[in-house]
């Protein structure tokens, strides 16, 4: 398909969790990881850049930036800002779109209803190539070069899980950035993982958030063993714990290319 093109109009950044939206200049992409200074900034993560529509935010009368969006983007249609669109910058820079920011209660107070922003709080995605980009550069975008992503959060968390190759792990935190989804869905991964477990899934290669294995994966600790991962064993009396555990730092799975290509 032809690329279309656009303009940046605005840029924000935002360094910390709790700290207000600064808007800047330019931006500095870093491939596989995400935004410098920028709080999102994740290898792993779908969810590194928010970009949005600036005819979306004039139409619901939204000022720039309330979205907590990072690029406010002019002159692109709707039909191809989608999920697996590339947009590129005079810079070289490039983002792979991935899928829709979900509302939130976070910009509850700028609609009457959250339904209204469905669909245009803009879209998430990743850095797959560096470079620095300005308030008035020129944007392409040219749709379908990736496949979609899922919009469902366990969708994406069996394609994640396929991904994880023999020889490491994930814990459960890792999973939640790695889907692109809030600490909140912590107490859903044990949801997903008895769904799964029947399934043809390497969930003996998930881990609890603190290296310990997990209940829901049969014969975790024989398969773990199998691909030369080394399973330890902590008793301690004292505190009635006797379980398996394996070293997180040593196996654990960081691949910044998940969402790159």
């Amino acid at each position: 398909m032809l690329s279309k093109n656009g303009s940046i109009l605005h840029l924000f950044l935002k360094h910390k969790q709790g700290s207000e939206m600064r808007q800047v200049d330019e931006l500095s992409l870093k491939e596989g990881y995400g935004i410098a200074e920028d709080m999102n900034a994740n290898p792993i993560s779908p969810r590194q850049v928010l970009v949005v529509r600036h005819e979306d935010i004039i139409d619901l009368a939204i000022p720039a930036g309330e979205l907590r969006e990072n690029i406010v983007i002019a002159g692109i249609t709707s039909d191809n800002f989608t999920s697996g669109s590339l947009i590129t910058f005079d810079s070289g820079a490039a983002i792979r779109l991935t899928f829709p920011c979900e509302p939130c209660k976070r910009i509850a107070h700028l609609v009457d209803s959250l339904k209204t922003l469905q669909y245009k709080r803009g879209m998430l995605g990743v850095i797959i190539k560096s470079g620095i980009i300005r308030v008035g550069n020129n944007v392409q975008i040219k749709p379908a070069q990736f496949p979609a992503l899922s919009e469902n959060p366990y969708e994406r968390f069996l394609d994640f899980i396929l991904k994880v190759p023999a020889g490491k792990v994930v814990t459960y935190k890792h999973i939640l950035a790695a889907i692109g989804v809030d600490k909140s869905y912590l107490r859903a991964i044990p949801t997903y993982l008895k769904k799964t477990s029947a399934d043809n899934y390497p969930i003996h290669r998930i881990l609890d958030s603190q290296g310990y294995l997990i209940k829901y994966a049969p014969n975790q600790k024989s398969k773990l063993e199998s691909e030369s991962i080394e399973v330890l064993y902590e008793s301690n009396l004292s505190r009635t714990v006797n379980k398996h555990f394996v070293k997180i730092n040593k196996y654990l799975y960081q691949d910044a290319t998940i969402y790159s290509k």
